[in-house]
């Protein structure tokens, strides 16, 4: 193994302008899935990707924008590789240094809109599988890859096309590539990520703002009732108080304590990176621990005052809130928990749920595990950080709720990378770096033998 991944290397060096260049390309083709801008080019694009790398391509339709599907045969357990090709619209162009859909490489990195979120990425680990397929004529495992076409617009039919293409046939594990390595720089391997669900409180008194004078005591205060009603909903240490929010959340596994000790942490440097003085009660927990739990955040309160701050009773007030969710808590039964609660503590305010997304756990102790960690370490040329969760989320649930599959993640991108944002950039040593990770995870994965089954999303 050690001899093939050096040959890997070997490929990616000989090949460096062609793969910067191909990188470039893909960066310059924009796929922004919120307006429309450049999808049916992108997943054509997409689809001679998939095609170059040795994989039979297919496009799967959606009622929205298409998932690209590319598979190849191997001896060794099904591997699919999940990616997303659209990216996040540009924002201000004149906070751009280069234009967004230009790339430009300046001091080793590509800057461009999807450059790590996350063409780049996702480049990688098809690269990787193209250098295996020229080095020894064939790939170490099966593979599927699919790459989602909605991603930054929440991903609503991904279920529904892994049900169709991947339910009578599914993959031993997933693997991702998404997000920045550790914030310490160094590499990791992602085993869950948290969901989110978001919804909006809405208080009514009267029907306009009224004198605080003539009407203060007198007409009822919305905004009141609204801090009234949160205040039941979560307690000064940070607990949430709603009747079955956590309902089927289990204790971290031994496996999963062990990981976050050894995960670096500075709480005053992290501390001092935000601004802040303290960290949110509870105290004394770990960064990494604090994101393998449930949490209730207030976004905004605001009374329909156009702004002004007039002396007077709101006639409506509005909290704006999200919960992350973590594994073993289902979207559909934190609604109706929330929704219980509302209508329990204050019948009269309106509860509307918005967006969502279902969280993801795999457990350090689960098969596949120890594999795709010796890869990565012989891949990237240093051991990775084992991270329980992401604070983000991602659609995995698609895979390890519905499939009943294992997901690792593989970050590839800078921590510095500023996706989403102006000037979102990929350092090259990374992609490189992740060209050569890619191809030794299927190596390590080649002498694992397929999964037996049984294996649960977040069970010891």
């Amino acid at each position: 193994m050690d001899d093939l991944i050096a040959r890997v290397r070997d490929w990616v060096r000989d090949r460096d302008d062609d793969l910067v260049a191909e990188l470039a390309a893909w960066v310059s083709q924009p796929s922004v899935s919120r307006t429309g801008d450049g999808m049916a080019a992108a997943s054509a694009h997409g689809v001679g990707l998939l095609r170059r790398s040795g994989l039979d391509p297919e496009i799967v339709d959606t009622e929205g924008w298409p998932v690209l599907v590319g598979t190849a045969p191997g001896p060794g357990p099904h591997v699919l590789v999940y990616g997303h090709y659209d990216v996040q619209p540009a924002g201000p162009l004149d906070e751009w240094v280069s234009p967004p859909f230009a790339p430009r490489v300046r001091d080793g990195r590509m800057y461009g809109r999807g450059t790590g979120d996350n063409k780049g990425q996702h480049l990688a680990q098809l690269l990787g599988l193209r250098a295996l397929r020229e080095l020894t004529g064939g790939l170490p495992c099966r593979v599927s890859v699919l790459l989602d076409g909605e991603e930054e617009i929440g991903s609503p039919h991904l279920a529904d096309v892994v049900r169709r293409r991947f339910g009578a046939d599914p993959p031993d594990l997933v693997l991702w590539s998404d997000g920045p390595v550790h914030e310490s720089g160094r590499a990791c391997v992602v085993l869950g990520v948290r969901g989110i669900l978001t919804f909006e409180l809405v208080a009514r008194g009267a029907g306009r703002p009224l004198h605080s004078g003539n009407w203060g005591g007198v007409a009822p205060n919305p905004a009141w009732r609204l801090i009234h009603l949160l205040a039941t909903m979560r307690d000064a240490e940070g607990n949430v108080l709603v009747t079955g929010f956590a309902d089927g959340v289990a204790p971290l596994s031994p496996a999963e304590r062990a990981a976050i000790e050894a995960l670096p942490f500075d709480e005053a440097a992290m501390l001092a990176g935000i601004g802040a003085r303290a960290a949110e009660p509870p105290a004394g927990r770990r960064y990494s621990e604090r994101l393998t739990a449930p949490t209730f955040t207030i976004n905004s309160l605001s009374c329909e005052d156009a702004g002004e701050h007039r002396t007077v009773i709101p006639s409506v007030a509005i909290a704006r809130c999200d919960v992350r969710l973590v594994g073993g808590q289902r979207v559909p039964d934190v609604v109706e928990a929330l929704r219980r609660h509302v209508a329990e503590h204050a019948p009269d305010v309106e509860f509307r749920p918005g967006a969502a997304m279902s969280p993801s756990r795999t457990l350090p102790e689960t098969p596949y595990t120890d594999a795709v960690v010796a890869g990565a370490a012989a891949g990237l040329g240093e051991p990775p950080l084992i991270v329980p969760a992401l604070g983000g989320s991602l659609p995995l649930a698609a895979f390890t709720d519905q499939l009943a599959r294992p997901c690792y993640g593989v970050p590839l991108a800078n921590v510095d990378q500023t996706n989403h944002a102006p000037n979102e950039n990929l350092d090259l040593d990374w992609f490189r770096r992740g060209i050569v990770g890619a191809a030794a995870i299927h190596l390590a994965l080649s002498g694992h033998g397929e999964a037996t089954g049984g294996w649960q999303s977040g069970s010891p």
